[in-house]
């Protein structure tokens, strides 16, 4: 479900045309609606609703402070991977005590930065880990919070650059090594086992590796329940989202020939909530994707049309330095024009960025209506690894963010200068 719509031929943010927000911000430009964070924020809380649960927004799938605000305003906890995000969830109004810690190379600095401002644990990817931060955590004079992050060893079907729950990843430790590791910790004297941690990946469009790996957990879960009085079982994240057409109710009318089923919250929590609540534990959840994706939009500007004879290319002023989500992953954006043709011919159309690399494609070959220069496109779920894993490449300036509440909208992000970029470099 998502807040963007076409009326009378032209497409919306909510109340407010995209092409107003071009007009008055510039493109390329990314655009997030509100209504549509809170409103998926309240779904998957409603999902688990019988269960003691506390939704951990993954900061990493957009960090924008606005919509840290706005989530933090909600109840939300934060699931975070660098002291950075500490400092973006702190400045945005979060509480540290909602806040777990992940991330496989914890350094000093930042394993210092969480215990003072005191975050509800730390997700241990390690034994060497285990043992720094007990460290650190005794030389500070403090017993510092921690879950233990298993690895499952489930494959869910998603993007290989994406998965995490196997041997073949970086993250977590082996099922089979955890009973041993619990025991170990639980002789550190600086530290306290508060939870136990998995995450099998990210973009999963179906229940069934989620009960897989839920079932699988549960006996280790209520072990270590029993042995060391653990508070929570935090069962990661990773619910997908649509990205291709006509998938949910706000999705432009010329593609409702579609029909693809999402996996829903509700779907979720009808799945996992049985197996849980036996558990009697609180329930942490990790959702990034799934709560910002469908929320973003990214704006950009036709600047010419290049036909070769073999192709036809769009060239647009947005680029992969701005989404490098179709570049890096071969991903599906939805790519619509603000104004619908009038005649609606669709055209074979490789819309391609700026950027000198034949790898700067948004799509390939995509039936798209005509266009020529200065008409607009929104490629759409872009709110999620869009903005965060935007760069600087070929010194191109990173673009403005705008955040849509109804029919009022603010800039939330400044759209950078060359200056910005050249500031700290030295002759």
């Amino acid at each position: 479900m998502h807040h963007f719509q076409v009326r009378k031929g032209e497409l919306f943010a909510e109340g407010v045309p995209l092409s107003k927000l071009a007009d008055t911000y510039g493109t390329p430009l990314y655009v997030y609606s509100a209504s549509t964070i809170a409103d998926h924020f309240d779904r998957l809380s409603a999902a688990l609703a019988p269960l003691d649960h506390l939704i951990c927004y993954a900061v990493k799938a957009n960090s924008n402070l606005a919509i840290l605000n706005l989530l933090a305003k909600r109840g939300s906890g934060f699931d975070l991977v660098s002291g950075g995000e500490i400092t973006r969830v702190l400045k945005a109004g979060g509480k540290a005590a909602k806040c777990n810690f992940a991330g496989v190379g914890k350094t000093r600095a930042e394993i210092e930065q969480a215990l003072a401002a005191g975050v509800y644990a730390f997700n241990v990817e390690s034994i060497a880990e285990l043992d720094f931060i007990n460290q650190i955590a005794g030389e500070k004079r403090k017993r510092a919070p921690i879950s233990i992050r298993v690895n499952p060893n489930v494959k869910a079907d998603t993007h290989a650059k994406i998965t995490t729950g196997t041997y073949e990843n970086k993250f977590g430790i082996a099922f089979e090594e955890i009973a041993g590791l619990y025991a170990r910790a639980a002789r550190l004297k600086n530290l306290k086992l508060v939870g136990v941690h998995m995450h099998i990946g990210s973009q999963i469009t179906e229940a069934k590796p989620f009960v897989e790996a839920v079932k699988k957990m549960l006996p280790l879960v209520t072990d270590l329940k029993a042995k060391y009085k653990i508070e929570y079982f935090d069962i990661g994240g990773g619910l997908g989202i649509v990205y291709d057409p006509a998938l949910a109710s706000g999705t432009p009318q010329w593609w409702e020939k579609q029909k693809v089923k999402p996996l829903t919250p509700a779907t979720y929590g009808e799945q996992i909530v049985p197996l849980l609540k036996p558990l009697g534990l609180r329930i942490l959840v990790e959702p990034g994707r799934f709560m910002v994706g469908n929320a973003g939009v990214l704006v950009t500007e036709v600047l010419y049309v290049k036909k070769t004879g073999h192709k036809t290319f769009v060239i647009v002023d947005a680029a992969m330095n701005d989404l490098i989500r179709p570049a890096f992953y071969e991903s599906y954006h939805e790519i619509v024009p603000l104004k619908a043709a009038r005649n609606g011919k669709l055209v074979s159309t490789d819309l391609v960025g700026p950027i000198c690399e034949s790898g700067d494609v948004f799509a390939k070959d995509r039936p798209l209506p005509a266009q020529k220069a200065g008409q607009r496109l929104a490629l759409l779920s872009a709110g999620a690894y869009g903005f965060t894993m935007a760069s600087n490449y070929n010194t191109r300036p990173r673009v403005a963010e705008v955040l849509v509440e109804g029919t009022k909208h603010r800039i939330v992000r400044k759209r950078e200068t060359v200056a910005d970029l050249l500031r700290g470099e030295t002759v």
